[in-house]
């Protein structure tokens, strides 16, 4: 540096000459050289700079939207979740309060004496079908007592604690009760199966039984009264010795929440009809035959209470016939009357009014002359 010293302050005096020239230099629009080069040189990293700016700036709010749209979604799904739990307990509620309203007018209804339970628990054997309800000896259940529902039977009481029973279900397969077809009157036996479905067997193969058909206890099990619904036959077919019939139980198909434990059976009649008894049935009253036009000459026939059709109509309208020409129908030797005339339009005949009897002339009563007797 010390070799080329005055050469190096040379150059710089000359630069330093040069951008003082240019900064005295004006441009067209009167802008100074040196300003126009700086800007233009240093405008594309300004843009850069903004542009990154900008972007950085736009990327965090639309981040920070987001994460208020995640917040804001994220309690909208617990709002919905707990009205949906909210929404299931209710039905939940209603639907245990049907139930229960159910049993209550069956216990009115029925005339065996009766106490509700509720489940409690469910067997602990792997094939076992059985529960526990919250009813014992203290409230009257024995041992051997029926369980049933408004539906159908449930099942028997097989072990009783103080304050809580066994109950062995239909389904069971140590379960059997008498039962008996509704349509045939056809005596079986019910048995479990460890399954939904129950069996009826001891039913001969040549013994006719239709798909549909109810079947009904039939009081020889001396656990069940007579008349209460089994269930419905799902399949039926041929087998090696007796029939097979199927049947879905009619006590369970609504779920075991509350039963009834008869505490007293009565037998009753086994219901006629494709199915039990479901209380009486309303008939609409017969449509008024009054509701005519006006132009109908057959509107100005005065109508007896309980006509309704025009056979009724007809027997009337002869029946008046026959009582306005003093003509008695269904004797013998009577006469025709003349079914061509109106009883409309004529009036119905009156008694005759007897004039009082005119006063006998005053005087001895002549007597009537005696017949002569013939010699």
């Amino acid at each position: 540096m010390s070799r080329y010293r005055n050469l190096a302050v040379l150059v710089i005096v000359i630069a330093a000459q040069l951008v003082l020239l240019a900064y005295q230099v004006r441009t067209k629009e009167d802008v100074s050289l040196l300003r126009s080069v700086t800007v233009t040189a240093v405008s594309p990293l300004a843009k850069a700079l903004d542009n990154a700016r900008g972007s950085s700036l736009g990327f965090l709010d639309r981040y920070i939207l987001l994460l208020r749209v995640e917040q804001e979604n994220e309690r909208l799904k617990n709002e919905l979740d707990k009205m949906k739990l909210e929404n299931q307990f209710l039905r939940t509620e209603l639907t245990t309060a049907d139930r229960v309203r159910a049993l209550a007018m069956f216990q009115q209804q029925t005339r065996a004496k009766t106490v509700a339970a509720r489940v409690i628990g469910n067997g602990t054997g792997a094939n076992s079908k059985a529960v526990f309800v919250d009813r014992g000896e203290k409230d009257g259940v024995m041992r051997g007592m029926a369980v049933i529902t408004p539906d159908g039977i449930v099942g028997k009481v097989t072990f009783v604690y103080p304050s809580a029973s066994q109950v062995l279900l239909i389904t069971d397969p140590f379960f059997a009760a008498g039962v008996i077809s509704q349509k045939s009157r056809v005596p079986g036996t019910l048995k479990g199966l460890g399954r939904s479905q129950v069996l009826v067997d001891h039913i001969q193969n040549e013994i006719k039984v239709e798909e549909g058909e109810w079947f009904f206890t039939s009081g020889d099990d001396r656990v069940f009264a007579k008349g209460l619904p089994v269930g419905q036959v799902r399949t039926t077919r041929q087998g090696k010795e007796f029939k097979e019939i199927y049947l879905d139980p009619s006590g369970l198909q609504q779920g075991l929440e509350e039963v009834l434990i008869v505490l007293e059976g009565v037998h009753q009649m086994i219901p006629e009809g494709n199915g039990p008894a479901t209380g009486p049935v309303v008939v609409m009253p017969p449509p008024e035959s009054s509701e005519r036009k006006p132009e109908d000459p057959k509107a100005a026939e005065p109508v007896t209470p309980g006509l309704a059709t025009d056979a009724d109509r007809l027997r009337e309208k002869i029946k008046r016939i026959g009582e306005i020409q003093g003509v008695k129908f269904g004797t013998a030797g009577a006469r025709l009357p003349n079914f061509n005339m109106d009883p409309n339009q004529v009036s119905r005949p009156q008694a005759p009014v007897l004039s009082p009897p005119k006063p006998l002339a005053e005087g001895p009563a002549q007597a009537a002359p005696r017949p002569q007797q013939q010699q």
